[in-house]
């Protein structure tokens, strides 16, 4: 079995489990072969995909429901896209401030169907003028929202996706490297299976800090610190500034600490494409934490 296992993020419902295979695998070995000299070999390195369980069975991966505000939830998905929304105003100077945007926010229309599906437009009006968001339409804005909320809250999904992971997992893994949603989905696999071989969680992109997410994590936070994933030594966690996904870049202070210590964050720059998980993948400081936990031995 590989000895690194990549776990990608949303919007991979297009992709196939070789296809990405073959663009994240490059990225990793170029990575850890010029940030240490270890060469890494084709085999070593494995992804599980779990971008199917997010597509309508009898359908074809290219269709997506026409998708507008009327269809953004009030909860997670409104809570999520409020969050983005603030961010994405902090850092490009083209996107409204929401209180510029005549809104208070989905909280106060909770009670009005009509009145958050104005608010949801405003956002996602908002959010096309982002350039972290331009390549996004609003209707993949929307998609985005919804597997988010669909892992979160439907056991089905989160099941198949921790599975994905566990299949990938041999005897011989010790690393996984988990971008956007993956690393929700890696960080609560490993809690799940503590006698897993892995001993190096490294995190980018990541959205676990984010409030909304963070108070739904399985296992639930205690006294506001989430638990420590399971078997694993060191957890290192990489985040643009700019990178929307990864609005709480530092991870350390809302989880407990491992047996080297609490996790370590660490920020890069990706350029204009910030969640980019190739970027992420052929940054030095992610190769130097994925080069260093293959040295580690399981417990």
């Amino acid at each position: 079995m590989a000895r690194v296992v990549l776990v990608h993020g949303v919007a991979q419902q297009f992709e196939g489990p070789e296809l990405l295979s073959l663009r994240l695998r490059a990225a990793v070995r170029d990575g850890v072969k010029l940030a240490s000299g270890m060469e890494l070999q084709s085999e070593d390195v494995a992804c599980a995909f779990y971008g199917n369980v997010f597509v309508e069975p009898g359908s074809r991966s290219g269709d997506l429901p026409p998708w507008d505000e009327h269809d953004v939830e009030d909860g997670l998905e409104a809570d999520l896209l409020d969050a983005w929304w603030q961010r994405a105003a902090e850092l490009d100077d083209e996107v409204p401030p929401a209180d510029e945007a005549g809104t208070r926010g989905p909280v106060g229309f909770a009670a009005s169907r009509l009145l958050l599906s104005r608010w949801v437009r405003g956002a996602l009006n908002a959010l096309s003028e982002a350039q972290f968001f331009q390549p996004a339409s609003k209707r993949i804005l929307v998609a985005e929202l919804k597997q988010v909320r669909r892992y979160l809250d439907e056991p089905p999904v989160w099941q198949a996706a921790r599975a994905a992971v566990a299949a990938q997992v041999g005897a011989d893994t010790r690393v996984l490297v988990a971008h956007s949603l993956g690393s929700v989905v890696a960080y609560e696999a490993l809690c799940e299976n503590p006698g897993w071989p892995v001993t190096t969680l490294v995190t980018v992109g990541s959205p676990l800090g984010l409030p909304v997410i963070f108070r739904r994590l399985s296992p639930l936070p205690e006294e506001g610190r989430g638990a420590w994933p399971g078997g694993v030594a060191r957890w290192t966690n990489v985040a643009d500034p700019g990178d929307i996904v990864a609005l709480v870049n530092s991870l350390g202070p809302l989880f407990e600490s491992g047996p080297a210590g609490g996790v370590v964050d660490r920020t890069i720059t990706n350029g204009v494409r910030m969640h980019d998980f190739q970027r992420y993948l052929t940054a030095p400081k992610t190769a130097t934490a994925i080069a260093a936990g293959l040295h580690e031995s399981p417990a």
